[in-house]
């Protein structure tokens, strides 16, 4: 008989302070330069201070330091540049999913009791490898024998084709997924730390003001969607899906620092706490018996995160979730019960995830605008939920609800592994 057993965490844990570097591409810049600038800027966010010698542990999310920098056995690394040694280090590797899996490593070490303050966080530097080595890099993350050479299909080509399958069951169009992308930029020109800090409009008349200084034709574009929808300005990647549909490659840390409940207003009067924390796991898409039109690792994360934290998807007032295609948002929408099958696409395009909507998703800018440095994204996003339910995200901050819960869904992969976590401000 398969048993199901309610979950719950050993005692409370909650956030006190998180960062993010700036995201872009750095040259100069290793991967523990980045982490650094995360990590300052993360103590700097404790509202009563902390001294690092409080920090017991540590936890690191990185997909492909091997590759992409030639250093593998990072934990170590990021735990001596820190100044934190000789503590124990801990590297976590779940593909693009890998900060996520390292913040639950850190939420479980505190409530077991081992330890009272650890600190979580992940990184990737891309930027510095050629591109076609990049996309080779990226597809480890998929299962190689049957989504690669089984399948033949490149990684943008795993969502091209779960975009196809969503299109052709749901009668969805290209131009509901550039809303999404409108939507991301548009809340990313608000984040100053995001790598593409601009808005489309800004982009469409950077590359108007561009060609008449060239002296060519000055594109009519409409609006957002001409511009879109221009072959020129946003080709093909993986048809359907187009260059504006994809998260860039990109340079980045990210960083949070969880404490034991009882002792977190040591830090701060203002506590975030972690209600539910869930990880599920999934096949190769091949194998999905209910289509390719979800993720079923983020339905089953996103159910046992629910049960956690006591709450339904109605109760969520924002999140974070994990758009490395803009079909993926979509996706992401309907398998965390936020919307039915088949309406992810149209709500989005109705406006009905924007940033002052009843449901804001991924004010941040997502991985679309904000950038999708693999290793660093799962914890980028619990500190932008952590600072939304605090009330500092700055010019992004949202303002015309109350917010109570707030709620992570980080995708390692295909969908081989999901993370989901759900934050409450108490």
């Amino acid at each position: 008989m398969t048993r199901r057993k309610k979950r719950g965490l050993g005692r409370g844990v909650a956030i006190v302070g998180g960062a993010m570097s700036h995201f872009g591409a750095y040259p100069d810049k290793t991967s523990r330069d980045l982490m650094t600038e995360a990590y300052l800027d993360a103590l700097a966010t404790i509202d009563k201070g902390m001294d690092p010698a409080d920090i017991e542990a540590i936890y690191v999310g990185n997909f492909l330091g091997e590759l992409f920098e030639g250093q593998g056995h990072l934990g170590h690394i990021i735990a001596d540049w820190l100044g934190l040694a000789p503590r124990p280090a801990t590297r976590v590797e779940g593909a693009c999913a890998s900060s996520g899996l390292a913040f639950r490593e850190a939420v479980l070490a505190v409530a077991s009791g081992m330890y009272d303050v650890v600190l979580a966080g992940g990184v990737e530097r891309m930027t510095n490898a050629p591109l076609e080595n990049v996309h080779d890099y990226l597809a480890a993350a998929a299962d190689v024998p049957f989504e690669l050479h089984q399948a033949a299909l490149t990684f943008p080509g795993l969502y091209a084709a779960m975009t196809t399958a969503y299109m052709a069951e749901y009668g969805a169009s290209g131009e509901h997924l550039m809303s999404v992308a409108v939507k991301n930029h548009e809340n990313g020109s608000l984040n100053p730390r995001a790598q593409f800090n601009v808005s489309l409009r800004d982009i469409m008349a950077q590359r108007a003001a561009g060609a008449e200084k060239k002296g060519r034709p000055v594109p009519q574009w409409r609006n957002e969607i001409d511009f879109l929808n221009d072959a020129a300005a946003n080709p093909v990647v993986a048809d359907p899906l187009r260059l504006f549909d994809c998260s860039p490659i990109t340079d980045g840390a990210s960083c949070v620092i969880v404490a034991a409940e009882e002792v977190a207003r040591e830090y701060t009067d203002d506590v975030v706490a972690v209600t539910a924390s869930a990880q599920a796991s999934a096949g190769p898409f091949t194998t999905w018996r209910d289509g390719i039109t979800g993720i079923p690792s983020a339905r089953v994360a996103g159910r046992d995160a629910y049960e956690m934290a006591g709450v339904a998807p109605e109760d969520i007032d924002f999140a974070e979730v994990h758009d490395c295609f803009t079909i993926a948002e979509v996706m992401a929408i309907e398998d965390l019960g936020f919307f039915e099958p088949g309406k992810g696409a149209y709500a989005s395009a109705e406006g009905r995830t924007a940033r002052d909507s009843d449901r804001p998703i991924n004010v941040s800018g997502g991985l679309k605008a904000k950038g999708h440095p693999v290793g660093a994204t799962g914890t980028a996003q619990i500190q932008e939920v952590w600072n939304q339910l605090r009330g500092r995200a700055g010019e992004r901050q949202i303002t015309h609800k109350d917010l109570r819960l707030g709620l992570t869904h980080n995708v390692g992969g295909t969908g081989g592994t999901c993370a989901v976590h759900v934050l409450e401000r108490i």
